[in-house]
Formats: structure tokens, C-alpha cells, sequence
């Protein structure tokens, strides 16, 4: 065995060392500890997989998304928990599945301007959980967890709301053209008075019907106006647009702006708030301890032709459970803490909250089942294995498939002709290699039946969890 004799440190030398030593340990002491990073949700409604450059659009011009998914991380395989808006939204708020926060019902798919419950006081949000850390914390856009005063955001966990509270077609006054009748005009633009939809700050409706044309445009001003505001201190902020959810409207400034029409318009609206809340972060010098995140509540609400986006490769669009409904795109983005890079791992909004409390340093409530993880280390370049192996497709409180690695079965589906609103249960199970097949078109159930049963027992796990966390009061508040 080598042994290496250390010389002895001559006197001089060990006083050199010894200045050193106590200069290291005194800057040590001195470093303040970075501070907690803010956190920005950038939440699109109804917009496809396919529908950005960075996703393979061809024509719709997305630069300043294309510009984020480049320095940051594109992730190809992210999930919401159901295929439209309430139950998508009630997921990412509180990282549970709607079956468990009762935002999902048979007989109601979302919250209606009649509906008289919303997001149970009792589930905890992102920004309840951000709150242990002095957060400041803001919706600007579509809450559509509630519209009575007891279920508004300033009632979970936000300080300031500014938006509308469902979503922007509902309420269509009686003289409002058939919108289906008109979808097929790319150029199509119904009025905004046809839509008596309220605009509220807070608690306080301060516009109605809201004037649609200018809502992006002033969701974004808005959003800057809480940034700047809040520069000098941690903040959450959920710019959730209400668009390209119908009736589509686009600024003037937007208007004839792109080759796909009105959507295409609408799609490089977003584009260029993105970009304003991008050039106010580093306006402000807040881009090294900021994480933002974009993504959309569902797939494409294909039924409005020229006025629904594309899921690309996908299978069906919003309402379903095929790949185009819940598969989303998705881009996380932050100098300081994201690792540049497309992710081809499984991740979910579900995720948000755990991951959002990890680069925190906040807890998750411990005593009630939750559907998350934290996906931090995959975001920092740590690891490149996500923690989420699994998914399940949940739709109207049934659950109709699960993906594991690259296998994803069917035991019901969304029928055919009634596309999106009733399901049915398949006479045999229905196998897919989404690795191989991400169109969903051969089935492989015949091939692998042993991977099947495994799947169908993973389902069958999964609903049983749901017998203790779904208490009855919980049941009906989305009806």
C-alpha cells in the first residue's frame, strides 16, 4: 500500500492557512441564502399539442415561446388530469385528481354560471402552500373554480384576483349567432356583447359583458403591473388566458396577423404576452429567480373546425381521453434553475405543487392522499428519469385508461359519435406503444395480453385508493 507523507507546513505557510481558513468560513457566514424563486403559471385554454412552432406548427409564429422552449425545457410527454376546463384546473390547483376534490361529476364535465358549488375551502392550492413562505400571490385571467363569492381565488389562497370566473362563452345572450354555424370561417368574429360574461377584480365585477378583443392584451398589462409590483418579494403569479377557448378574440394589433386565421391570431396574441412577461423579468433583473411554466388546460376543441387548434400527431382533442385531450405542451424555463433541454420523461400538472413546494422549501398538507411529484431534480439536470412512471386518464369521475412507460390501455371510451360526452365500455381491452404509436392507431392488446392484465390490475389499485379520500360532501360540488 502507497502512503503519501504530508511535508509539514512551515510557519509562514500555516499562517497563510490558517487567513484562509477564516476567510472561507467568514464569507460562508456571511453568503445569504438564495432567496425562494417565484413562481409564474402561464395557463392556456383549449390550446392543442400542435399548435406552437416549438411543437411543429408550421404557420402559426410563436418566437418568444419557441425562444423559451430553447433555453429551457420542452417536455413531450406532460399530462393534465382530465380533458377540459373545471377538473383540469382543480388538478393543478391543488395536485389531486378531480375524483378526489369532487371537480368532476356524470352528469355535469364543469362549473356553470348556475352552478352552486366550486373548489372545497377544505383543498389546499399552490398558493395556500406558498403562503408558508410569504408569497405574494395573484390570478390574472379564468378561475373557473367557482363563481360565487365563498369559492373566488381570494378565498383559496390569493391575494388578488382580476378576470372572469368561468369560461368566456357561457352566458351567450339570446340574439348570439350560431357559432356552430359559423366555425367553418377561419376570419369568423362573433361580437362580445353576445357573451354576457363578467369581468370582477377581486370581488367586484368592473365590466360586463367584458370587451373580449382587448382581455388578452389587458391580462397582460395587468400581469406585468403585479410583477413590478412585487419585484421585492416572492410571488406566484397564474396568468391563465381565457383563449383559444371560443368565442375566439383577437387585438386589432393581432387581427389578419396569421396564415391559420383567427386562432392562428389568437395563438400569436398569447406569443407576444408571453414575451412581455419574459421582457419585464428582465426588465426588473428577476430572470436568474424566476421559474415559469406554460402550458394548456386540454387538447383542442376539435368540433369548431377553423376555430379549434391541432393535436399535431395525436389522437381526438378536448372532452376525450385519447392522447390529444390531456396530452399538453408544456415548457418550463428559468436561467437559474431549469437545465436547457427537450424531456421525453412523464410529468403532469398534478406535479406543479409538489415541485413548486420543493424549490420552495414549503410542506405539502400530509394528511390526505395526493397525486403528485416533484419533478425539481429533473428541471435542475440532477437526474434525467422523471419520478412519474404512471398516468391515469380520468373523465366525468370514470377512469378510462392508465399509462405506464410506454404502454397505455383502455378499458372505456369516449363514443365515437357522442365524441366527448358519453363513454362506453370497451368489449375487450385496447393496447398502445406510445413510444411506437403515438397516434394511438394499432392496437396491441392481442400481442401482449400479459401487459394488459398488468395494466387492468394497476387500474383497479389505483380506484380502490379512491375509497377513503372522496368524502361524500365532496360529491356533488361540481353539479
Amino acid at each position: 500500500m502507497y502512503i503519501r507523507v504530508q511535508t509539514p507546513l512551515k510557519p509562514t505557510y500555516l499562517v497563510y492557512f490558517i487567513l484562509l481558513l477564516a476567510c472561507c468560513i467568514s464569507c460562508s457566514d456571511t453568503n445569504e441564502k438564495k432567496p425562494a424563486p417565484n413562481f409564474i403559471i402561464i395557463f392556456t385554454d383549449d390550446q392543442g399539442y400542435g399548435d406552437l412552432g416549438c411543437f411543429g406548427h408550421p404557420t402559426i409564429k410563436t418566437p418568444n415561446l419557441d425562444q423559451v422552449a430553447a433555453e429551457g425545457q420542452k417536455w413531450t410527454q406532460f399530462y393534465v388530469a382530465a380533458p377540459v376546463c373545471t377538473p383540469s384546473r382543480a388538478a393543478l390547483m391543488t395536485g389531486r385528481y378531480p375524483a378526489r376534490n369532487g371537480m368532476t361529476s356524470a352528469k355535469r364535465v364543469v362549473l356553470f354560471p348556475n352552478s352552486a358549488g366550486g373548489l372545497p375551502q377544505s383543498e389546499i392550492t399552490i398558493a395556500e402552500v406558498l403562503k408558508q413562505e410569504n408569497y405574494a400571490t395573484g390570478i390574472i385571467g379564468k378561475w373557473h373554480l367557482g363563481h360565487l363569492p365563498s369559492y373566488l381565488p381570494t378565498r383559496q389562497g390569493f391575494d388578488y384576483f382580476y378576470g372572469v370566473p368561468y369560461s368566456n362563452d357561457m352566458k351567450a345572450l339570446g340574439n348570439m349567432p350560431s357559432y356552430w354555424d359559423n366555425s367553418h370561417d377561419p376570419y369568423y368574429q362573433a361580437r362580445t356583447d353576445q357573451f354576457d360574461v363578467p369581468l370582477l377584480e377581486n370581488l367586484e365585477v368592473i365590466e360586463r359583458p367584458v370587451d373580449q378583443t382587448t382581455i388578452t392584451r389587458r391580462y397582460t398589462e395587468k400581469a406585468v403591473a403585479f410583477i413590478k409590483t412585487n419585484k421585492d418579494r416572492p410571488f406566484f403569479l397564474y396568468l391563465a388566458h381565457s383563449m383559444p377557448h371560443i368565442p375566439l378574440f383577437a387585438h386589432k394589433d393581432f387581427e389578419k396577423s396569421s396564415k391559420q386565421g383567427l386562432y392562428g391570431d389568437v395563438i400569436q396574441e398569447i406569443d407576444w404576452s408571453v414575451g412581455q412577461v419574459l421582457r419585464t423579468l428582465y426588465q426588473l433583473g428577476l430572470e436568474n429567480n424566476t421559474i415559469v411554466v406554460f402550458s394548456s388546460d386540454n387538447g383542442p376543441w376539435l368540433a369548431y373546425k377553423s376555430h379549434g387548434g391541432s393535436a399535431g400527431p395525436l389522437r381526438g382533442g378536448k372532452g376525450t381521453t385519447f392522447e390529444g385531450g390531456q396530452r399538453v405542451p408544456t415548457i418550463f424555463w428559468g436561467p437559474g434553475y431549469i437545465k436547457p433541454g427537450v424531456v421525453d420523461e412523464l410529468g403532469s400538472t398534478l406535479d406543479l405543487i409538489h415541485t413548486f413546494a420543493s424549490f420552495s422549501n414549503t410542506k405539502i398538507p400530509g394528511e390526505r392522499k395526493m397525486d403528485g411529484y416533484d419533478l425539481s431534480p429533473v428541471l435542475q439536470g440532477v437526474t434525467a428519469e422523471s419520478p412519474r412512471s404512471t398516468f391515469f386518464y380520468w373523465s366525468r369521475a370514470e377512469l378510462h385508461a392508465v399509462r405506464s412507460g410506454r404502454w397505455k390501455l383502455y378499458l372505456k371510451q369516449h363514443h365515437p359519435i357522442n365524441y366527448g360526452k358519453e363513454s362506453i365500455s370497451l368489449e375487450k381491452p385496447e393496447l398502445y406503444d406510445l413510444q411506437a404509436d403515438i397516434s394511438e392507431r394499432y392496437d396491441l392488446s392481442a400481442q401482449h395480453p400479459g401487459i394488459a392484465d398488468s395494466l387492468r390490475r394497476l387500474m383497479e389499485h389505483h380506484k380502490a385508493s379512491f375509497a377513503d379520500s372522496l368524502p361524500d360532501h365532496l360529491a356533488a360540488r361540481i353539479e
